[in-house]
């Protein structure tokens, strides 16, 4: 009994084409011909998707063979689902594909309509991680073509469905604002991923969010491509079970085809894509594919199948049903496909010779090229011109308006500017178009840019996250609202995952420019709970490349908002906005009336400094600086003001950016005030930055003779009413602790 089953699989086909009679008499005929009478498949058209099968099948064996040998690394592949070379032979080039793992065959197919790709030799500088590959830079093994609209994918399980529904949600809506896409307003979206990955969540939102654009009239020309092998690794997926639940879903049209008769696949995926391109409205295509040779190269499928089992299945390989209708037929001869075998396999074997000598990734800095942030001098605020903006704001400009404001007035002002200059900005997300959002920020957008570019979507965060990284990826720069910051985690990896490792992974080709609007963090008055009062930015600050900030004050909010704009626009780069909706409306600092932390709006072309923050109260001499953000920069001034009283001086210092963090600004009052208290609003335990600024202070060799301490949040979940202030930091607490550091004698 052989565990590694490359060998049996490859010798039956080699066995069908040694023994192969060939054409039955009577039966050959013109390449221009259809191959069956029941499609429309021509003999030409099938020769060249055996072809793409056929290199997809001998990668797959000989990246195993690599990988033996240590030269490349990955396993995972497409043998008997080399059907979906098909949708790569009949979609255009501009048909947006978001790919399943195994889809080598696909993108086989689609390169051979590509233009100047070298498909064999660049597959195989993927599969040796060479520097040189043209999709990645070696950074991952995927499946991507940026000159045929492959976005490259590492090992998805569903979580591409959402964006890829997103993308296809957007081109109708650009086409009648008149926003330039990159590809035909007429496009489809193709999407496949398989039978087991079709119980995970994000699939089920990428459905629904097509299925309720559907029901809503709003144009979703979308292709679900269900590729149905039966198992999920070990776990076997019921044979009926894609079929009972996808048939008769709600808004989304089912055609289904066995890739066994690759003619009958043919004719219905070109129905599908008709459909598709034709009604605008998304397609759910369910295509019975055979897994062959296990998961990937580690899996050993005698773990969980019999010897019996695993060969039935491998009897099952379509591509020998397909190899043997092309013979039968006399479309090929045994001989021409024998040599299209050999010819295929010993180019892939010089590429791969070539591809195993070529560069490698040496650095650090080159792995994170295509995360680093812009320099703040390659950053430029974009403004409309001056007539629309006094259309846009009613005849008068905020700028011109000398009263001061609070930051729920000015951040609707700022999305006004914001929404002027940039036409291919849209504003979305849950009540936020007629209501103006759960706390009336985006009141009037509605009204003055339409419900083309400021719309409501269905309640689910992945999917407003999805069309967020769909529109971005379509040529739109989203700025989607979540309404709540514990309601982000329902989606985090909408962000973690797909939106921030894109520009990774495709070596800085491809982006997912947006700015997410959240409202968040505690201090709401005894108002909510966990969900409303959500105290914990951890889940967002390990993610590469980044860009998070907290506006405390109206002006920053405008600013900082500005800066991310133009971070995303011109450099791709996805943003974090978070709002602290405890003082949207705050007008006083230390007593009612004083109207102190009320603010103007600031010259339209004013940027904020990525990674900078702002200094108070700072005088030569001071005992110590307290380092904040948030609320807690509030509530630091009004301790500060109370300590001078108490004879201590202490400056306070707003991060405003915690990702990414203001170090050297932090380290330089440190080294002033040789006390550092750094006030965290968020959870004790990696809720927020207070443990990543701490631990970088204490490995400052320069810092040595410093204090250091830090007042957090206990790692709790928010009560209601007055119970959550025993759990959040407050006022008193940071004079205590101010008054403490100040006592300890310095080093």
């Amino acid at each position: 009994m052989s565990i590694r089953r490359e060998g049996p699989v490859t010798e039956r086909l080699h066995a069908l084409l040694r023994d192969h009679p060939g054409a039955t008499a009577g039966l050959t005929g013109s390449l221009d011909t259809a191959i069956v009478d029941y499609s429309p498949m021509l003999r030409r058209q099938a020769i060249a998707i055996f072809e793409s099968a056929i290199q997809s099948r001998l990668q797959d064996l000989l990246s195993r063979e690599l990988k033996d040998k240590g030269i490349s690394y990955y396993t995972i592949g497409s043998s008997g689902h080399e059907a979906n070379a098909i949708f790569g032979a009949l979609l255009r080039t501009t048909d947006t594909a978001f790919l399943h793992y195994r889809s080598g065959a696909f993108v086989a197919a689609r390169l051979r309509q590509g233009r100047g790709e070298t498909p064999i030799f660049d597959a195989m500088l993927s599969f040796c991680a060479s520097a040189e590959d043209p999709v990645s830079g070696g950074r991952h093994k995927v499946l991507g073509s940026h000159t045929t609209f492959i976005p490259p994918q590492t090992s998805t399980i569903a979580s591409h469905l959402p964006k890829a529904a997103g993308y296809a949600m957007s081109l109708q809506r650009m086409e009648r604002l008149g926003i330039p896409a990159k590809v035909p307003y007429d496009s489809v979206v193709y999407c496949s991923f398989g039978d087991a990955s079709m119980n995970h969540a994000t699939a089920q939102a990428g459905f629904q969010a097509a299925g309720a654009a559907s029901l809503h009239l709003q144009p979703c020309p979308i292709i679900f491509l269900c590729e149905d092998n039966g198992i999920g690794i070990s776990v076997r997926t019921p044979d009926t079970y894609v079929a009972r639940m996808m048939a008769d879903r709600c808004g989304l049209e089912y055609f289904a085809a066995d890739s066994k008769d690759y003619p009958a696949v043919y004719a219905q995926a070109l129905a599908a894509i008709q459909f598709a391109r034709s009604k605008r409205r998304p397609v759910f295509f369910h295509l019975k594919t055979v897994r062959l040779m296990g998961h990937a190269g580690s899996d050993v499928e005698t773990n969980y199948k019999t010897l019996d089992e695993i060969e039935r299945n491998e009897v099952r390989d379509p591509l020998l049903a397909f190899a043997d209708l092309l013979l039968r037929t006399g479309t090929m001869s045994p001989a021409a496909m024998l040599a299209m075998y050999q010819d295929t396999d010993e180019r892939l074997r010089r590429a791969a010779v070539e591809a195993a000598a070529r560069n490698k990734i040496t650095s650090v800095s080159e792995i994170v090229r295509p995360l680093k942030l812009p320099a703040n001098s390659d950053l430029q605020a974009r403004v409309a011109p001056r007539e629309e903006r006094l259309r846009v704001f009613g005849g008068k400009l905020p700028e011109d308006d000398a009263r001061p404001r609070h930051m729920a007035f000015r951040i609707p002002q700022a999305l006004t500017d914001i929404l002027a200059a940039h036409k291919n900005a849209f504003l979305f997300g849950e009540d936020v178009a007629k209501k103006g959002g759960v706390y009336n920020v985006t009141t009037g957008l509605f009204d003055t840019f339409g419900g083309g570019r400021v719309f409501n979507t269905i309640l689910d965060e992945t999917t407003i996250l999805g069309l967020a990284q769909g529109m971005a990826q379509a040529g739109c720069l989203p700025f989607p609202e979540i309404q709540y910051l514990a309601y982000l985690h329902n989606a985090l990896d909408q962000i973690r995952g797909e939106a921030a490792s894109l520009q990774f992974f495709s070596d800085g080709h491809c982006s997912n420019p947006m700015v997410v609007r959240i409202a968040g963090l505690a201090y709401q008055k005894g108002f909510g709970g966990h969900f409303h009062n959500d105290n914990s930015v951890g889940a967002l600050l390990d993610i590469p490349g980044l860009v998070l900030g907290i506006p405390t004050r109206a002006d920053d909010a405008v600013t900082m908002l500005r800066t991310m704009t133009a971070a995303a626009a011109q450099h791709g780069k996805v943003c974090i906005y978070l709002e602290p909706i405890a003082l949207y409306m705050a007008k006083d600092l230390h007593a009612a009336n004083d109207g102190l932390w009320q603010f103007g709006y600031p010259p339209p072309e004013e940027l904020m400094p990525i990674g900078e923050g702002r200094t108070y109260l700072e005088k030569d001499g001071d005992d110590l600086v307290i380092v904040t953000y948030g609320n807690g920069l509030y509530m630091s001034l009004r301790a500060a003001n109370r300590l001078r009283g108490k004879g201590i001086a202490a400056r306070v210092f707003d991060l405003r950016w915690l990702a990414p963090l203001p170090m050297a600004q932090i380290k330089a009052h440190a080294l002033a005030t040789r006390r550092v208290l750094v006030v965290d609003e968020c959870r004790r335990t990696s809720g927020g930055p207070s443990s990543l600024i701490l631990a970088d202070l204490c490995e400052d060799a320069e810092l040595s003779n410093c204090r250091f301490r830090r007042i957090t949040a206990v790692d709790s979940y928010v009560p209601l009413a007055a119970a959550a202030n025993l759990v959040l930091v407050q006022e008193a607490d940071i004079e205590r602790e101010a008054l403490r550091l100040c006592e300890e004698p310095l080093r």
